[in-house]
C-alpha cells in the first residue's frame, strides 16, 4: 500500500477549528466521549483523514459512526486498545468535507471499564471553521433516546451494544429538522423515578448535575465523570424529557431489594389492576421535581415532556403534574407532546422503536417544537 507522505498529526488540543458535541469535561488530551451522540466534528479540506481513538470495556464495546456531509458512511465497533482508524481516503484534496465522528453508544453504567477517548486526527490537508447552528437542544431519556433497538432484525432480543444507534434516533432526526445542535443525556430501563425494575437509584435526575454520574467506578472518577456539568457553557432553546417508560413498567415488576440494606422498593397496582394512588403521587412528584431542576439549571428553555413510544400508561399523570408545576410556579415555558406509538410496522430490535417509529416521532415532535422556536 502506498503511503500517504503529507499526512500531519494533530493533537485534538492543538486544533483550532474543533467542535465537540455533547457533556465532556473540556479536556482535549485526550476527550472522553461519555453520551449517546456525543462527537466530535470537524471541515476537513483534504484527501484522507485519520483519528486516533482509545477504547475500552469489560463487557460493552464502544461503538461510532462516521458522518461525512450529513450522511452516515459506516459504522463500527471500537476493540480495546488505543489505535488509528480511517475516516476516508481517496477524496477530493479541493473539496471541503464535514466529518463528524459519533458516539453511537450510550454510557454504560453497568460496565465501569466501558470509555472511548480521542487523542489526535491525522489529515493532509487544513481544517476550517465549523458553523454554528441555529438553536441548541437537550434531550433527555430512557432506551428510546439512546436509540436502542434502531438497528437489527426485529428477532433480534439480545442486550448488546450493536443494536444502539445515535444517528437514526428521533432526537438526531428532530435536531437535524430545526438546525439544531444537540445533546442527550439517557440510560436504558431508567425513569424519572425508578428504573423498570423499582430500582429508586437507577432514576435520571439523581444524576443530572454532573458530567456523567449515572457511571461507577474509580476510571470513570479519574476521566471526570462525577464532576459538576458546568451549565452556562451550554445554555438550550428546548430540552425534550422522554421519561415514563420505565416507572410504568415498574408497576407491573417485581419489588427490588437493596442487598446492602435489606430495603425494598414497589410501584404497587392496585387489585383492579390500576395504580396505588400513593405510588401514582410519587411518580408524579418525581415530575415536579425534575421540572424544578431542569428550570434552575435551563433558565430560558422551553421544556417539552415527550411520551408515547411505547404506549402511553402514564400519560394522566405527567399531564397533571405538569399542570400542577405550572401553577405552583407561573413557569408558562413548558409542554406536554403525545408523540405516536410504535407499531408492528415501525418497531425494530429488542421489540423497540425502529428507524421507522424514530423517523414518525421527530416528524410530528420538530413540527410541534419549531411552532415553538417560532414564537
Amino acid at each position: 500500500m502506498m503511503q500517504n507522505e503529507k499526512l500531519k498529526v494533530h493533537p485534538l488540543s492543538e486544533l483550532d477549528h474543533l467542535k465537540v458535541h455533547g457533556r465532556t469535561t473540556g479536556c482535549l488530551s485526550p476527550l472522553t466521549l461519555f453520551w449517546t451522540g456525543s462527537a466530535i466534528e470537524l471541515n476537513v479540506k483534504g484527501s484522507e483523514l485519520w483519528i486516533e481513538v482509545e477504547s475500552d470495556y469489560d463487557n460493552y464495546e464502544p461503538w461510532i459512526s462516521i458522518v461525512i456531509n450529513s450522511v452516515p458512511v459506516s459504522r463500527q465497533m471500537l476493540t480495546a486498545g488505543r489505535y488509528w482508524v480511517c475516516v476516508f481516503r481517496g477524496m477530493n484534496e479541493n473539496t471541503v468535507k464535514n466529518v463528524r465522528i459519533v458516539k453511537d453508544l450510550q454510557a454504560m453504567s453497568e460496565d465501569p471499564g466501558h470509555s472511548l477517548q480521542i487523542h489526535a486526527v491525522k489529515a493532509d490537508g487544513e481544517f476550517l471553521p465549523v458553523d454554528e447552528k441555529s438553536f441548541k437542544m437537550e434531550f433527555i431519556g430512557d432506551s428510546i433516546t439512546s436509540g436502542e433497538g434502531i438497528i437489527g432484525a426485529k428477532a433480534e432480543e439480545d442486550w448488546i451494544p450493536m443494536w444502539f444507534s445515535a444517528i437514526n434516533n428521533y432526537s438526531t432526526l428532530t435536531a437535524e429538522a430545526l438546525n439544531a445542535d444537540y445533546r442527550i443525556i439517557s440510560q436504558s430501563g431508567w425513569g424519572v423515578l425508578t428504573s423498570w425494575d423499582n430500582n429508586p437509584h437507577a432514576n435520571i435526575p439523581e444524576y443530572y448535575d454532573k458530567v456523567c454520574g449515572l457511571l461507577t467506578g474509580d476510571k470513570n472518577e479519574a476521566l471526570g465523570a462525577f464532576e459538576e456539568h458546568s451549565f452556562d457553557s451550554w445554555q438550550p432553546n428546548v430540552v425534550v424529557v422522554n421519561l415514563g417508560t420505565n416507572d410504568a413498567g415498574a408497576f407491573h415488576s417485581p419489588e427490588w431489594k437493596d442487598e446492602g440494606t435489606g430495603q425494598t422498593h414497589k410501584q404497587r397496582l392496585n387489585k383492579d389492576g390500576s395504580y396505588n394512588e400513593e405510588d401514582l403521587g410519587a411518580f408524579e412528584e418525581a415530575v415536579q421535581n425534575f421540572l424544578t431542576k431542569l428550570r434552575k439549571y435551563n433558565t430560558n428553555a422551553h421544556i417539552v415532556w415527550v411520551y408515547g413510544m411505547l404506549g402511553i400508561p402514564l400519560m394522566p399523570a405527567i399531564y397533571r403534574a405538569v399542570d400542577i408545576y405550572m401553577k405552583k410556579t407561573g413557569d408558562k415555558k413548558v409542554s406536554v407532546f403525545q408523540i405516536p406509538n410504535t407499531t408492528d410496522e415501525t418497531v425494530g430490535s429488542r421489540s423497540h422503536p425502529g428507524v421507522l417509529a424514530h423517523q414518525k416521532a421527530a416528524q410530528e415532535l420538530s413540527g410541534f417544537i419549531a411552532e415553538i422556536l417560532a414564537r
